[in-house]
């Protein structure tokens, strides 16, 4: 009831606020405005399109090329998980337009399930953000935003993808408005045979194939200098044949659908700028056991969230921020049966430029629910410029995950006792910056208690109980390049990771963790033509957890090229083919799961 008034006053007080009319408002309306204006002491990588363009429509294939998040696949298009500064799948925290949307049953997010191409903005955040961003964001965040801009536009435009292994890409984008209006429509569909030979064996992938379908819609519209009304939505269904590795083995197949929809009211009001968000959220899964049959087991989850964002303009350099937000989920299937519960939270930022060179932030959230113990959380950080070129950052965090809607409640094993995993973490930050290069260098370290593991019990079955604690620390680089002189432009990318991470017991590094990783790019355009080259280096990673150097994944390069035509005086037609895999490797990033060999693309985008 006390949060129901609250939410009632914060309402009435976005209604008063919408009556001043002292500013205007940006052309470009940012969806995530807490990444953009509360991150000044992490790292952010901004990926643009043109790098997105260059990889697969999974959002797997761009983070596995472009940053230093580590991916662990089940095989090409099949489950992908990632481990982020040497954490879980779950403690990587996916946000769509600055909503949580990792699953409530599993707790993260299946990378292989995220086209790309859908979003306009996308963005890597290292580091703690569970203060923001709620359960899950301990190693670091995804952000997948669309973004508005308010402008005479009108264009079309319809891709086409089609590879090895009958693998066919396609979608289609509207962008068209105003200055009040801005409206994007996407359609895109995915899908392919997935029958690829493995490298060195008369085998090939079996029961591998796959697709997936998504529409989105999403509408901006500038009520008045002061006021923007945004509607996000989103459907996405899929199927897919989950590979065998035994001829013998029984054919499986998993079908998803999800479906996402977000509200965002936002005004500007002289020192006030609020937003007011509601967001429905759905996800449904059926796994068949059995391919020949139409027997299943299914899970279903419904969230609503509600939330209100203040922003209070302290001075120009000063600003205060509160958010308060009420979350229910609503579950049902297999296992867990029928369960819900209810989360409200609030949050504190506070900002302060104390001059161009010297930035700190420090922020709190603290959570009330009933489903799990919730603890205070914390983040402070300070970024100061020494010289133009070369500036300092750190930062402080202590961050969470709660159990999921699995860990608490299914049957038998759920266990309601459960505590959220906790994490301490510390950043230090450099950053070089001159001419067309730019180098960010991190270290971190982090310590992880309670992390949730499911064990046996005396009773035989398995049930989640707090028990590890996990040490992680290790160095990250970023590297930018970006040279022009005249018509030709040459860039150079690449990214490392150095990842310890060790269970605090026994000293063990986690398995599906590798030490090393990097990835590097050089691209070059003259005119209408533009060529690519992208690589990929992965570090051996134990599969045991006495880390057994027996059972290991080797490590593996991985490399692509591609090349770009754009055709028309307004470069309306774009040509494209790519090779992946250009050495033929044989790898695989989960044991006795091979990938494909060297394989084929080529793409029509038509711009009209």
């Amino acid at each position: 009831m006390r949060l129901k008034i609250l939410f009632a006053f914060l309402f009435l007080s976005q209604l008063l606020l919408a009556q001043n009319d002292t500013i205007r408002l940006n052309e470009v309306v940012v969806s995530d405005v807490q990444l953009r204006d509360n991150t000044v002491t992490q790292t952010v990588l901004k990926l643009n399109d043109s790098i997105i363009q260059q990889n697969q429509p999974a959002l797997t294939s761009l983070l596995n090329y472009n940053s230093v998040i580590y991916f662990k696949e089940n095989g090409y298009g099949m489950v992908s998980s990632a481990s982020f500064r040497g954490t879980t799948a779950q403690q990587t925290a996916v946000l769509w337009n600055g909503i949580n949307i990792n699953s409530q049953l599993l707790g993260q997010t299946d990378f292989n399930t995220v086209t790309t191409r859908d979003f306009n903005s996308i963005s890597v955040k290292s580091g703690g953000g569970s203060v923001i961003y709620g359960s899950g964001a301990i190693g670091g965040t995804v952000h997948l935003n669309t973004e508005f801009q308010f402008r005479e536009a009108f264009q079309n435009e319809l891709y086409l993808g089609y590879g090895s292994f009958n693998t066919i890409n396609t979608q289609y984008r509207l962008n068209t408005g105003n200055k009040k209006w801005n409206t994007q429509i996407s359609f895109s569909r995915n899908s392919s045979d997935n029958d690829y030979p493995f490298i060195g064996t008369d085998e090939k992938n079996t029961n591998g194939a796959y697709y997936n379908s998504t529409v989105n819609a999403n509408i901006g519209y500038k009520i008045n200098a002061k006021n923007v009304l945004k509607i996000y939505s989103q459907f996405y269904e899929d199927e897919r044949h989950f590979s065998i590795t035994s001829e013998n083995a029984i054919r499986t197949k998993y079908r998803n659908i999800n479906s996402r929809n977000l509200l965002v009211w936002t005004n500007n009001a002289g020192a006030f700028t609020s937003n007011v968000k509601a967001a429905f959220l759905k996800e449904r899964y059926q796994y068949y056991d059995n391919i020949e049959n139409d027997n299943f087991s299914f899970g279903a989850v419904q969230t609503f969230i509600a939330k209100y964002d203040l922003v209070y303009a302290i001075s120009e350099n000063m600003k205060l921020n509160a958010i308060f937000d009420y979350t229910i989920n609503d579950g049902e299937g297999e296992g867990i049966g029928e369960a819900k519960r209810k989360i409200g939270s609030g949050v504190v930022l506070f900002k302060h430029k104390v001059s161009n060179a010297f930035t700190y932030e420090v922020s709190g959230r603290k959570e009330i629910t009933d489903a799990y113990q919730s603890p205070f959380l914390f983040s402070a950080g300070a970024t100061y410029g020494i010289t133009n070129w070369y500036k300092l950052k750190v930062n402080g965090s202590h961050n969470f995950r709660i159990p999921t809607f699995n860990d608490l409640y299914w049957k038998p094993g759920g266990n309601l006792n459960l505590r959220p995993e906790g994490a301490y973490q510390a950043d230090f930050g450099q950053e070089f910056t001159f001419g067309g290069f730019q180098l960010t260098a991190t270290a971190y370290y982090m310590k992880i208690k309670d992390m949730l593991r499911w064990l046996p019990t005396s009773e035989g079955y398995w049930a989640p109980v707090n028990t590890d604690k996990v040490q992680s620390y290790g160095a990250e680089l970023l590297l930018d390049y970006t040279r022009k002189f005249g018509s030709h432009e040459l860039g150079i990318k690449g990214t490392y990771a150095y990842t310890v991470s060790e269970d605090e017991n026994t000293g063990k590094q986690l398995i599906y963790v590798p030490y090393h990783k990097t990835t590097g790019s050089l691209s070059y355009s003259f005119k209408n033509f533009a060529a690519y080259y992208q690589a990929l280096y992965n570090g051996e990673v134990f599969t045991l957890s006495d880390n057994d150097p027996k059972y290991m994944v080797k490590d593996y390069l991985v490399s692509n090229f591609g090349i770009d035509y754009r055709i028309g005086k307004k470069n309306t037609y774009r040509l494209g083919a790519q090779v992946r895999n250009l050495t033929n490797e044989k790898y695989e990033s989960v044991a006795s799961r091979l990938m494909p060999g060297r394989n084929y693309n080529v793409t029509l985008t038509l711009i009209f």
